[in-house]
Parts: structure tokens; C-alpha cells; sequence
């Protein structure tokens, strides 16, 4: 029991020197950024409700990393009263505690949510004593569905590599490409070239990637050109830039992704992951939450264009934990002005929304933990 402490209290430790060389968690906060003072708006398209049968062929996870309520609804008033989000009539609420934190991190928020476990923070996809957790993206590709992941930040960092590797420390980001090896997912897109091709032990995982079928693109183009086949899009060496300075596109990104996943006439799983609303939340700068949510939520429109048309998608939009400790204080919905306060530069514990759409929605009302997420789907996909 002793060494099963000391070895947790050391990746915890490990795991914290790696969070100091993330820039996202250093950026001082500056009262100019705290008022988003308008912006370009998009219109909301309305989608229907109808849908073929009561559990989903395929399931669309999206997680926007920190956005709490208060997130969501800057974004809406940027936006003129409306988000795609608008279209999710099943919402309930998550709670977020870790199993040593009543304050998750992305690690711990992120395995509780692929695994249907609680761990500790800075776990990936392993339990309190560090041993592998099967993910719902392991369990849905057994089952023969096709797999995907798309982040905006590098596609090895923590909620990302929650759902496909199995490591102590959320710091092991070259030991997190290597477990994508390990595995058959068809898409994934984001950034983190450099733990798959730049590593200490010399490796070079793109061409084991390329040997194993896949396309191994850097461009956003050329990536959203694919229309089948594996996809392993690397657009950053490192973490994806600011909206709208990254290359990356995320709507661009999720509807190449489900094209592609839709294929599969068993069906898919796959996360989508708005990383940035968090650094955002962490630099307590409202024009940094607000340009990511609003990116996100365009995402989410791209989601339910599909589903909307396929009619047997699940769609869950949700949170790992909410970023800031945000307070809406001040704005306006013609102009679309926002100003936010915060009460932190770290995590909250406060409970993140979870809306749904599909079939199976219904399941995901109410106050819940963050673990009953994975569950129902599970239950719902038969995994």
C-alpha cells in the first residue's frame, strides 16, 4: 500500500513539471481581454427531431475542454441569442470530481469519461493504481464499429489520449503516440507531429502509421480531401495555434472525420474535442473563450448536419470540467458584447452541462456523474 502511494505521489509529481511547459497555463490574465466586444455572427440552423429507432447506430462525443455554463452562454450572446447547441432538447448536468480531487483535471475529467471510471488527476486511461481501463473507443472497435478522434490541441494531450492510450502521467505524450500503434482507429486529427516523428528513442511512428495503412497528412487541405481509407491528420508539430490563427479547421475537420467513420455500415464512435475553451478559461481572456466556444459550437453544427441527416447518431456535448471559475457580468445580444469575471486561473468543481440529441437522448438528463456518460453509452451501442 505504502509503494502504491509513494509511485502515484511520483507520476502526480512528474505530471505536475510537464503541466509548468504547457504556455496555455502561463498566460496572464489582462483586463482588455476580459470584454469580447462583438463579432461577425452565424446563422443557426434548426434541425429535426425524428429519428428511426431508440438506440443509435453510431454515437458523436464532443467535448468542449472547460466550458462550463457560463461558457456556453458568452458564446450565445456573441452570437445573437442563438448556438447550434439550441437544437439539444435532453440537458442534464455532470459532476466533475476526480477519485483524489473534488477538482478534475483534463486527465482524470477525460479517462472518467472514455472509461466510465473514476481515477486520479493526471491518469490516463488507467485506474487508482494504474492499471489499464478499457475505453469506450477500445470496446466500440472490438465490436467492429469504426473509431475517430479530433482535437484542436495536440491529439496526444490529455482528453484525446484518454479514449486510445493507457499511461501513469499525462506528461508521457511520447509514450501516448506510441499506444495509437496499439490499436485499429480509422481517423484521428489534431496536432502532436512531433511526439510521432521527433522522439527521444529515435523512432519514427509516421511510417509504422503508413505501413499500417494510413495516410499520414500534415495539410489541412489535403486532409479534408479524404474521402476513405485510415487518416492520421498531424497539422502541428506541437499544439494547434489561437483561433482563427491555426490551421486547422474543427468544422472542417469533423465532417472529413464523419464522412470518412460513416462508411462503416456497423456503425461508429467517435470524440471530438473543442481543446482551447480551457487555455482560454485558464488565461481568464472572455475573447479567447468566446472565438473557441463559437468554434466549437460550429463543430457541433457539422455534427448534427450529419445526424440530422443520417437519423440514427447520438450526439453527446459535454464537458470535462469548466476553466476560470466564469461569471457572465456584462453584455449585450444585438451587439454581441460579452464581459466576463473569474474567480480562478485553474479548474472549478462546479457541474458542466451535458446535452443530447438522437436516439437514446433521454438517457442523459438530470444530475449525473461524469462515469454515467460512457455507461449509457455503452448500454445504448451494446458494447
Amino acid at each position: 500500500m505504502k509503494r502504491k502511494i509513494l509511485t502515484i505521489a511520483a507520476i502526480i509529481f512528474l505530471s505536475q513539471q510537464v503541466f509548468s511547459q504547457d504556455s496555455y497555463l502561463k498566460v496572464e490574465a489582462k483586463d482588455s481581454l476580459k470584454v469580447y466586444p462583438g463579432g461577425t455572427k452565424y446563422e443557426v440552423k434548426t434541425f429535426p427531431q425524428k429519428f428511426k429507432a431508440k438506440k443509435p447506430k453510431n454515437v458523436i462525443v464532443m467535448i468542449g475542454d472547460g466550458m462550463g455554463v457560463a461558457q456556453v452562454f458568452a458564446a450565445l450572446t456573441a452570437n445573437g441569442g442563438n448556438l447550434y447547441l439550441d437544437n439539444f432538447k435532453h440537458v442534464g448536468f455532470a459532476k466533475t470530481a476526480s477519485s483524489d480531487n473534488y477538482i478534475t483535471d483534463s486527465a482524470a475529467g477525460g479517462t472518467a469519461l472514455s472509461t466510465g471510471q473514476k481515477t486520479y488527476n493526471g491518469a490516463i486511461g488507467v485506474n487508482t493504481d494504474t492499471v489499464a481501463i478499457k475505453t469506450i473507443l477500445e470496446m466500440a472497435e472490438e465490436k467492429g464499429l469504426a473509431t475517430g478522434l479530433v482535437s484542436t490541441s495536440a491529439i496526444t494531450h490529455a482528453t484525446p489520449a484518454s479514449y486510445i492510450a493507457h499511461q501513469g502521467s499525462r506528461g508521457s505524450y511520447e509514450d501516448i503516440a506510441a499506444d495509437f500503434l496499439k490499436t485499429d482507429i480509422d481517423v484521428f486529427i489534431g496536432g502532436g507531429y512531433n511526439h510521432f516523428a521527433q522522439r527521444k528513442d529515435g523512432r519514427d511512428l509516421t511510417r509504422d502509421l503508413q505501413h499500417n495503412g494510413y495516410q499520414v497528412l500534415r495539410d489541412m487541405d489535403e486532409i479534408s480531401k479524404v474521402k476513405s481509407g485510415k487518416l492520421a491528420g498531424l497539422i502541428a508539430d506541437e499544439h494547434n495555434e489561437v483561433y482563427p490563427n491555426r490551421k486547422m479547421d474543427l468544422p472542417l475537420s469533423t465532417e472529413t472525420a464523419l464522412n470518412i467513420l460513416s462508411q462503416n455500415k456497423k456503425g461508429f464512435f467517435i470524440m471530438i474535442e473543442g481543446s482551447q475553451i480551457d487555455w482560454g478559461g485558464h488565461a481568464n481572456n472572455t475573447i479567447y473563450i468566446v472565438n473557441e466556444t463559437l468554434d466549437f459550437d460550429r463543430a457541433v453544427g457539422k455534427a448534427l448536419e450529419f445526424a440530422a441527416k443520417d437519423s440514427e447518431t447520438l450526439i453527446i456535448v459535454t464537458a470535462d470540467h469548466e476553466t476560470g471559475g466564469m461569471a457572465v457580468v456584462g453584455g449585450d445580444m444585438k451587439s454581441g458584447m460579452v464581459k466576463g469575471a473569474y474567480t480562478t486561473g485553474g479548474h472549478s468543481a462546479i457541474m458542466v452541462p451535458v446535452f443530447s440529441y438522437g436516439p437514446g437522448a433521454e438517457n442523459f438528463t438530470g444530475i449525473m456523474e461524469n462515469t454515467d456518460i460512457p455507461k449509457n453509452i455503452m448500454k445504448l451501442l451494446g458494447l
